[in-house]
């Protein structure tokens, strides 16, 4: 388990990623030695990464949830294989082992239907194929749960956080320098601008400028992963609610709120609010079905499934 510097630590970073050590230091009021070793020391720990993610979403593109029955020998062969593409983003063994559900993000809408009309109906041991489109994002992406953790106090908080993003209008169209600085920062979220130049072949001007344009304009973000149980959280959840269409974006930015939520969004289908959430235990997850999911106005039905493995966290 993480003592309270190490989760001021994370919270810090979910904030800014990027921010020096010596800002952090300064803000928790500690060394900045302390930080770098604490910071070293979560590397193996807790596996902790910061990785730099594009959001999609910017640059005109959706994001599917795709829901995959499996034959009980198929679904973690399945999951691997689905885990090396690069065009998803989380995939993860659910319903004790017979289905996986991965968030795909193709780039155009010919890989969409090659995947979901082709590839994936004549994959062996897929008995069910069920895709739903994401329509809005109400928690997740840039904010991430660490933000919920209170792990700081307001102060350090508005010391710490970023300006807010300023999105341009329309989808963003990204040249190759562009593409080449996303690559770097995907594979390490807190490289110098040394070494973003070194792997980009970009001047260190050009890295600065562009860097600083995919974080005002919300192309590029950065999250913190790192292993869940250090935290304490067992149970990881994914929750798939049908709600009243003239409900549904009070309930999906009331379930915002909530402290077990990571991730809440409005898709298609019966089934048209998705959510993920953790919890200590599965007596935890019960009363938040109960008296949290429960509460909300509009909910007609709720399935839940666990998390049993997360074979990629979202990249």
């Amino acid at each position: 388990m993480l003592d309270p510097l190490d989760r001021k630590l994370l919270q810090a970073l979910q904030l800014d990623a990027r921010a020096p050590f010596s800002r952090i230091a300064q803000v928790l009021d500690v060394s900045d030695q302390t930080v770098a070793r604490r910071y070293r020391r979560l590397l193996t720990t807790a596996r902790l990464r910061v990785v730099g993610i594009t959001d999609e979403t910017r640059l005109g593109r959706t994001n599917w949830l795709v829901r995959l029955g499996c034959a009980s020998d198929g679904a973690a062969d399945l999951a691997a294989a689905l885990a090396r593409r690069p065009d998803t983003a989380w995939v993860g063994l659910l319903s004790g082992g017979t289905e996986v559900l991965c968030v795909m993000q193709p780039r155009t809408v010919r890989d969409r239907d090659e995947l979901l009309l082709s590839r994936l109906q004549r994959t062996r041991r897929v008995v069910s194929v069920s895709a739903q489109c994401l329509l809005h994002r109400f928690y997740g992406g840039p904010l991430g749960w660490l933000d919920k953790i209170d792990a700081l106090d307001p102060e350090q908080e508005a010391a710490l956080r970023p300006p807010p993003v300023e999105p341009a209008n329309g989808p963003v169209e990204l040249d190759e320098a562009s593409v080449q600085l996303l690559a770097a920062l995907h594979h390490d979220g807190r490289a110098t601008l040394t070494e973003l130049q070194t792997d980009t072949g970009l001047s260190e001007s050009v890295v600065k400028q562009r860097l600083e344009q995919l974080r005002t304009t919300g192309v590029l973000y950065f999250t913190v992963q790192y292993d869940r149980q250090t935290l304490g959280n067992e149970v990881a959840a994914i929750l798939w609610l049908t709600v009243a269409p003239g409900a549904l974006a009070a309930a999906g930015n009331d379930l915002a709120t909530h402290p077990e939520v990571q991730f809440a969004g409005a898709v298609t289908g019966q089934a048209n609010l998705v959510a993920t959430t953790l919890h200590r235990t599965t007596e935890d997850l019960c009363v938040c079905l109960s008296d949290r999911i429960g509460t909300l106005q509009g909910i007609h039905t709720v399935e839940t499934a666990l998390t049993l493995r997360q074979i990629k966290q979202f990249t």
